[in-house]
């Protein structure tokens, strides 16, 4: 997949193609109905099928004080657009200035210029321009007009009758609902990053964590889960558990994400970890000191290891 972010890198074999719109943050199953109908489109005309998206988030542009919510950060939501077969991902720069492009605007510049659409495909609640003015009815009167098609899907639910959305992926996840995250997912929900230096506490009550970066990734209930992982772009999947929280026992301040592997023995630092959090656990606590800690981790690996096995 090509990864595009100036008005000038788009190449001619690019253009007159199929495009989806939207941030498809999570990527999840409504989102993949989206990318599958505009597949659909470009195969069948022999054309080029790309996904036109914005960063940084839009969300974070207009409320940079809000807590990190994202389900994929950029890295992660181009490789899963990458594994679905996307030709190429155009990243439209967003920030203060680029909110203020009304919606003919971004018709004429970004969707006939830039990338010279021959069809678009967009969700049921798809809305752009500046104060969100611009409709899919807008759409498809430009699209008469200037030579485009449009395609929009309607809402798709799930069999609970939730819209498969990114917010009910949130809320879900927030809430440690991890089996209805998944539904709307289609997948375990992951948080990948690098493994940092921390304080080896855990390495002195015989339960070695590994320290997973968090940055712009939603923060889930804090607690312990069952997780598997895989290390850097492997395919082995390594079965653990982890803890996401404050660390109160130790008085923590921030965040941290702190996975145990079963049965590994190897160094982690500076590798990359991609943590699939299975399901939640209980929540986090503080014990009265690191005995009262351990015994209660001997308890959550046993319940981690006896879920993922029955269900691997």
């Amino acid at each position: 997949m090509m990864i595009l972010r100036h008005t000038d890198e788009v190449p001619a074999h690019l253009r007159q193609g199929v495009v989806a719109i939207g941030n498809f943050d999570g990527v999840h199953r409504g989102h993949r109905a989206v990318l599958a109908t505009a597949r659909a489109l470009a195969e069948a005309e022999d054309r080029p099928m790309g996904v036109l998206t914005f960063e940084p988030h839009p969300r974070s542009v207009f409320q940079p004080e809000i807590a990190p919510f994202r389900l994929t950060p950029f890295r992660v939501k181009a490789r899963l657009l990458a594994e679905i077969g996307v030709d190429f991902l155009y990243n439209q720069g967003f920030d203060l200035a680029y909110a203020q492009t009304t919606a003919d605007e971004f018709i004429h510049n970004t969707l006939i210029r830039t990338l010279d659409v021959h069809h678009i495909v967009v969700g049921h609640d798809y809305a752009f321009g500046k104060g969100r003015t611009g409709t899919t009815d807008s759409l498809r009167r430009a699209g008469a007009a200037m030579g485009f098609g449009v395609t929009e899907l309607a809402a798709i639910t799930a069999r609970s009758g939730v819209i498969l959305s990114s917010t009910a992926a949130r809320d879900a996840i927030r809430e440690g609902r991890m089996g209805d995250a998944t539904a709307i997912l289609g997948r375990t929900w992951e948080i990948e990053g690098p493994v940092e230096h921390g304080a080896a506490r855990g390495r002195t009550i015989g339960f070695p964590t590994a320290n997973v970066a968090l940055t712009d990734t939603l923060r889930p209930r804090p607690g312990v889960y069952a997780v598997k992982v895989r290390i850097d772009d492997g395919s082995t999947i390594y079965h653990g558990v982890a803890n996401c929280g404050r660390r109160p026992t130790f008085d923590g301040k921030g965040t941290v994400l702190e996975v145990h592997l079963f049965d590994f023995a190897e160094s982690l630092y500076d590798r990359r970890l991609h943590v699939a959090f299975a399901r939640f656990l209980r929540d986090e606590r503080k014990f009265d000191g690191a005995d009262a800690l351990k015994r209660q981790i001997v308890d959550d690996a046993e319940a981690a290891r006896r879920y993922l096995q029955e269900t691997a």
